[in-house]
């Protein structure tokens, strides 16, 4: 097949064009390098620099390329605490541009979509693990745009001859694995890296926001999935709508949740460094615990996540980070 990666220069995107090619499809990416970088970009893939908000740029890339069987959407906005601080910025970029992308699929006639949705979208959940069917009630504007977006998605579907597949996952982690390309963001957000950066030196400690919490050590829990699980289950959604899949919602993690501390001792263990912690007060909005249910992807994607070690996620990350420490800057 060939699909249209959008967010295909980024971390859970320019994974999944790796493992599409490693399937020996065709992929096409478009990214406006806002967040992604070119290092990231699969060399076997055909590379679009733009941006999803310019119907003009799509539609030539749509005529270029006028045998696509379907489109991957990476292409958002994702930092939680900049959503809360500047909300437009992520409607502009994740609702309009999710608007004109949908305008150009029914001009061009492209009518399958995976797209990469969020846990965000469930807010505080009700339930340990989190279903599909559990409530949506985001507690933050990035997770509002997301659930925003999957909504679009299901009235152009009822309006225009649309299919989509959305994949709510948990917390992505870990690294291609040879280390070629990783997780790189900035500011950097995440827990494992942010570890791992004070394991390589690029940081000088971890803060611990919160250990009061109700759980087995006082800290939150989090779902952890590998980067690399992540992508099959795009390439499965995608191939689902292909076969004639109907419109569906999955979550996607490992089902099983690791505390703060037990991740940073993880990563002690794997790195063979003293990495500094530092207690802090808690943050706004932070759930205790949030573990995902992913028995629906299993049972109709027929996913099987194979990565699902913490100590194996923290080595691929840990191979990634100490080859590159400053990330995509030092390629």
């Amino acid at each position: 097949m060939k699909v249209l990666v959008l967010g295909g220069a980024g971390y859970i995107g320019s994974h999944t064009v790796y493992e599409l090619i490693n399937k020996n499809h065709k992929v096409v990416i478009i990214d406006n390098l806002e967040t992604g970088y070119k290092q990231a970009i699969h060399k076997d893939a055909k590379f679009y620099e733009g941006d999803l908000r310019d119907k003009t740029f799509l539609n030539e890339v749509f005529k270029k390329e006028n045998d696509i069987d379907g489109i991957i959407h990476f292409a958002a906005n994702s930092l939680v605490g900049e959503s809360m601080e500047n909300p437009l910025k992520y409607y502009d970029n994740n609702l309009i541009g999710t608007k004109v992308l949908l305008e150009a699929m029914i001009e061009n006639n492209i009518t399958k979509i995976v797209f990469s949705s969020t846990a965000a979208t469930y807010g505080e959940p009700e339930n340990i693990p989190i279903l599909e069917s559990d409530k949506t009630e985001p507690t933050n504007t990035y997770g509002e745009t997301k659930l925003a977006m999957e909504k679009m998605f299901k009235w152009v579907s009822k309006a225009h001859n649309l299919n989509y597949v959305s994949l709510r996952y948990f917390n992505a982690c870990g690294a291609y694995k040879d280390g070629t390309i990783g997780e790189a963001h900035n500011p950097e957000t995440h827990l494992i890296p942010i570890i791992l950066q004070v394991a390589n030196g690029t940081r000088e400690q971890i803060n611990i926001f919160g250990d009061d919490y109700n759980t087995k050590d006082g800290t939150c829990i989090r779902d952890y999935i590998h980067v690399s699980d992540l992508a099959d289950a795009h390439i499965l959604a995608m191939e689902y709508l292909l076969k004639g899949g109907e419109n569906n919602t999955f979550n996607l993690g490992n089902g099983v949740g690791f505390t703060v501390k037990e991740v940073i001792e993880t990563a002690k263990k794997v790195t063979g460094k003293d990495i500094k912690a530092v207690i802090s007060e808690r943050r706004v909005g932070d759930p205790a615990v949030l573990v995902a249910s992913s028995q629906k992807a299993k049972e109709v994607l027929k996913w099987n996540p194979t990565r699902n070690s913490l100590e194996e996620i923290i080595k691929s990350a840990w191979k990634w980070h100490s080859l590159n420490p400053n990330g995509f800057d030092n390629n």
